[in-house]
């Protein structure tokens, strides 16, 4: 089975077709698709290609999926015996792609 490692948001992906893959959040509507070209590693049928950094004209294609929030992480801080508390929430955006050729 065929599968990559990508970069897309400063973070690595391993994918394979068919994969569903939340990454940061891309400026794409649903249905379109993204080719994302930072590949840097490809194996197929046993045979593995190490870019460096890049894999050279390699590229993999995606369609995106929806656009969605994960859930929310709360942050909270506190300090004992001085009535100081502070909670903060946050709700990271992404990009939810199904991976369609390598």
């Amino acid at each position: 089975m065929a599968y990559a490692i990508i970069k897309v948001g400063g973070k690595q992906f391993r994918v394979s077709e068919g994969d569903l893959v939340d990454v940061e959040k891309l400026d794409a509507q649903k249905g379109d698709t993204v080719k994302f070209e930072d590949v840097l590693l490809i194996s197929r049928d046993g045979a593995t290609t190490v870019g460096s950094p890049k894999v050279a004209g390699a590229a993999v294609t995606a369609e995106v999926i929806e656009q969605r929030r994960l859930p929310k992480v709360t942050a909270f801080k506190f300090k004992r015996r001085k009535g100081f508390h502070k909670t903060k929430g946050h709700r990271q955006p992404v990009t939810r792609v199904s991976i369609k050729g390598i």
